[in-house]
């Protein structure tokens, strides 16, 4: 029994510190610098005539939707024209995307007539980059006027290699569960990158709106499943760090249902596994000893050891409880049992059309971690291509 009662409090610490725990002791850190250091100033935005140039690069397949309202938006940005240029990189698209691209003068298009994936769509952009800088978003995301300004404020600090915007997830209506559990997700996420950077560097940059020196770019395999994530977290692995900054933001509707976000969750999930083999240098504390400190913490155990431990943790708390091991352990057996009570009573919610946040927030923790073993099956299948397996947003 006593083994059991270790392996229970093994996975019980693994999960509180990998959902919470990190986040505790990350703001105590940071409070701990700042009364130290004093907290970080905000240098001021450069004038224009102190921008450096800058590609916004669109990676796209089959956008045709999207394309009047994605460049709506972008020419809104405020960036010197003189300075700054359009590339959209249409990987294999067969709709009127390039029709529609054809009617603004401003923009570089740069087509593959084969569908290769998006990685090797980036790496396509990249060998016709003209800019000092490149700023990557999605077609179906929108950005805030000043974002890519702020990004380049980001960029005179000389450290910074990287710099990650934020991703804000809206609902188009309310009682969306899929986007709501999604946007709650993002917003503790975000809480956890904006504290990262300030230790040292945020722990990878979100596909959505993100930039970096081409100059730092190492080779991503075609095959990645999340390439904006290797792509930054090699540029940390070289000594650089990514800034991240909520003071450039991409908007984007929630997946369309949960059936569309478990497809995105299971991708995302097996593109951690992938990266986590591909980055294991890594996590070697004694060559970056911060570095794998933040990268273990905030991202390896949750792609990775957690997903197994809370399973083991209500598994080993039920035999316990057969056992005898006392009233403790009954206790947190009550408790288990409650959460995913909860977590099933908002998906039934969820289904019939009625909300309530906290039973969402239970249930989007347990499917976020389902889809980790889904995950596992998915790389297994899809770990040759790196083709858009795209999920409908609502």
């Amino acid at each position: 029994m006593l083994t059991l009662k270790i392996l229970f409090w093994v996975c019980l610490l693994i999960v509180f510190y990998t959902y919470i725990g990190y986040g505790i002791l990350l703001c105590i850190i940071i409070r701990m610098k700042r009364l130290i250091c004093g907290k970080p100033q905000k240098a001021v935005l450069p004038a224009d005539d102190e921008l450096p140039t800058m590609t916004l690069m669109i990676c796209a397949y089959n956008e045709e939707d999207v394309v009047a309202e994605k460049m709506e938006n972008t020419l809104a940005l405020d960036y010197p024209k003189d300075k700054f240029r359009i590339m959209w990189v249409t990987d294999g698209s067969n709709d009127r995307t390039n029709e529609l691209l054809a009617a603004y003068p401003e923009v570089d298009v740069v087509f593959s007539p084969e569908r290769r994936g998006k990685t090797a769509a980036l790496k396509h952009g990249l060998q016709e980059l003209k800019t000092r800088y490149v700023a990557f978003t999605d077609a179906n995301t929108m950005i805030n006027p000043t974002a890519i300004r702020e990004i380049a404020r980001l960029f005179m600090d000389p450290t910074v290699g990287c710099v990650s915007g934020e991703k804000r997830v809206a609902a188009k209506t309310s009682g969306e569960m899929a986007a709501e559990g999604e946007g709650f997700y993002w917003r503790y996420e975000s809480t956890l990158k904006r504290w990262d950077s300030e230790l040292y560097s945020a722990m990878g940059a979100a596909g959505e709106l993100y930039a970096i020196d081409p100059a730092l770019v190492r080779e991503v395999p075609n095959e990645a499943l999340l390439d904006d994530f290797m792509m930054s977290m090699l540029i940390v692995n070289e000594g650089k760090r990514i800034a991240y900054t909520p003071d450039a933001y991409a908007l984007e509707y929630g997946s369309a249902d949960l059936k569309e976000e478990a497809k995105r969750k299971r991708r995302i999930a097996a593109g951690g596994l992938q990266s986590i083999w591909w980055l294991r240098g890594m996590l070697n504390p004694f060559r970056q000893p911060l570095v794998a400190f933040q990268y273990i913490s905030h991202r390896v155990l949750r792609w990775s050891i957690t997903p197994v431990a809370m399973l083991l943790l209500l598994l080993v708390n039920i035999i316990l409880v057969i056992l005898g091991a006392g009233t403790f352990y009954t206790v947190m057996l009550l408790l288990q049992a409650l959460f995913y009570l909860m977590a099933a009573a908002g998906w039934l919610l969820g289904r019939s059309g009625h909300s309530n946040k906290l039973l969402y927030i239970a249930y989007y923790f347990v499917f976020m971690n389902l889809n980790v073993f889904r995950g596992m099956a998915y790389l297994k299948s899809h770990s040759n291509s790196g083709a858009w397996e795209k999920a409908r947003r609502s």
